[in-house]
């Protein structure tokens, strides 16, 4: 837009210049034309016997040949007058801001000034005052032009010259838009190169740029560098905690097993709690460095195999009839390990109430992923369903398990920016819907 403007305010400005050139060559021309005709009279002025003045020729050519024309010219000596043909015997009033200062230093050259003709038309003057002769009064020529010839060419010129800049002007505003698409041209590649990284299908920016990108990439490219040595030292750190809790919990275990220690099992649940807990927040911290998800990509084929192979042995007393409906190429923007977890606690607790089938199936659902487990167990009423997504929420103490693993499941989406749904499914049993990003 500032282009635009200032390409407008160019032409405009321009033909406003060349405008004022042309006023002035035209007048220019017609002030040559009428100093010339001046010359001529003056030339063939003479004076007879009697004193009075005449002309040696006829100065009546052409366009001074024409009545009213606008074209005349005049001699003046005291009483006595000389005029063209074209004046009709009428005589040109000569305004008092043009008259020639016989005093001044252009007093030997043809003055300028504007009138109007005895019949009220605007023309141009070119006055000379000759000085005065012995036994005679000052000499006065005069010739003039019709405005008109002035304002007619540089009006056919003007229209001519605003064509000309108006089609100048258009190929100025294509050029900057072809300019400005053309150079934006490279910020859209960056952007989707960028999208690319967030999606998980690269992992930096391309170095072939233009120059001028060139600098912002490098930055762009040792940033992402930084962040993911950042986020690896987060995982071993991560790592470590788990690794340095895990042994002493272990051990914790192992002596609450003895029942004289622990008469009551209460301690036993608490370290279990503990654990639980634990492994939560070491789980959402790890998470928490991934920055919501941004550059992980994960295929679910290969994980859900994995899982429906695993579960198959662990429940094999059962002969669950497993079904998967995951395409190939179907990806969520979620860190792997994650997605193990999120998926293992759901199809473990789908095998663990169902009967007989589970079904597991993925599919695009707008910008994300729709990832369905379902059983054909008891399946949950509304209540139920709510109080099972809270923390340690266990609807029934006679299996084994702390009542974390949808909780955590649920937090672990939510940090994704993604969810998890508890409803009735295809086999009236229990369905939870996890939807994460694509």
């Amino acid at each position: 837009m500032a282009a635009l403007v200032l390409v407008t305010v160019a032409l405009v400005v321009a033909g406003i210049a060349i405008g004022f050139i042309l006023h002035r060559f035209v007048r220019g021309q017609l002030d040559s034309r009428l100093d010339s005709q001046i010359v001529a009279i003056a030339s063939s002025l003479e004076r007879g016997r009697d004193g009075r003045i005449s002309l040696r020729r006829n100065l009546d050519g052409p366009p001074f040949d024409r009545d009213r024309s606008g074209w005349f010219w005049q001699v003046r000596q005291g009483d006595a007058t000389l005029r063209s043909g074209s004046l009709e015997g009428r005589d040109l009033l000569i305004p008092e801001d043009g008259r020639p200062d016989d005093k001044g230093p252009h007093r030997d050259r043809p003055r300028p000034a504007d009138g109007v003709d005895p019949w009220g038309n605007a023309v141009i003057l070119r006055i000379l005052a000759l000085p005065a002769e012995a036994g005679a009064g000052p000499t006065t020529i005069v010739a003039s032009a019709p405005m008109a010839a002035l304002r007619g060419p540089v009006r056919e010129a003007s229209l001519t010259l605003a064509l000309i800049l108006a089609v100048l002007g258009l190929c100025l505003v294509a050029g900057l838009v072809a300019q400005v698409r053309l150079g934006l041209k490279p910020l859209e590649r960056l952007r989707r190169d960028l999208a690319e990284i967030r999606a998980g299908r690269s992992a930096q920016v391309p170095e072939k740029q233009p120059a001028e990108i060139r600098p912002l990439v490098r930055e762009v490219n040792a940033l992402l560098t930084q962040n993911a040595a950042n986020l690896e030292r987060a995982r071993m750190h991560v790592a470590n905690l788990a690794h340095g809790l895990k042994t002493p919990l272990a051990t914790l275990t192992m002596a609450l097993g003895d029942a004289e220690r622990d008469p009551d099992g209460r301690l036993s649940t608490l370290v279990a709690g503990m654990d639980g807990q634990i492994r939560h927040h070491l789980r959402r911290a790890r998470t928490a460095a991934l920055g919501g998800g941004a550059r992980e990509r994960t295929v679910l084929a290969a994980p859900v195999a994995d899982l429906r192979a695993t579960f198959a042995r662990l429940y094999a007393d059962k002969g669950i009839a497993f079904t998967v409906e995951v395409a190939d190429g179907i990806a969520v923007a979620c860190d792997g390990q994650d997605v193990d977890e999120m998926l293992g606690n759901l199809i473990d607790n789908a095998c663990r109430w169902c009967r007989a089938r589970v079904r597991v199936a993925a599919a695009f659902s707008g910008h994300g992923v729709a990832i369905t487990v379902e059983d054909d167990g008891p399946g949950l009423d509304e209540d139920a369903a709510v109080r099972a997504l809270g923390r340690g929420g266990r609807l029934d103490e006679t299996v084994p398990g702390h009542g974390f693993g949808l909780s955590i499941t649920t937090e672990l989406a939510e940090l994704y920016g993604g969810s998890l749904r508890l409803d009735r499914g295809t086999f009236h049993g229990l369905r939870a819907r996890l939807d994460l990003p694509a």
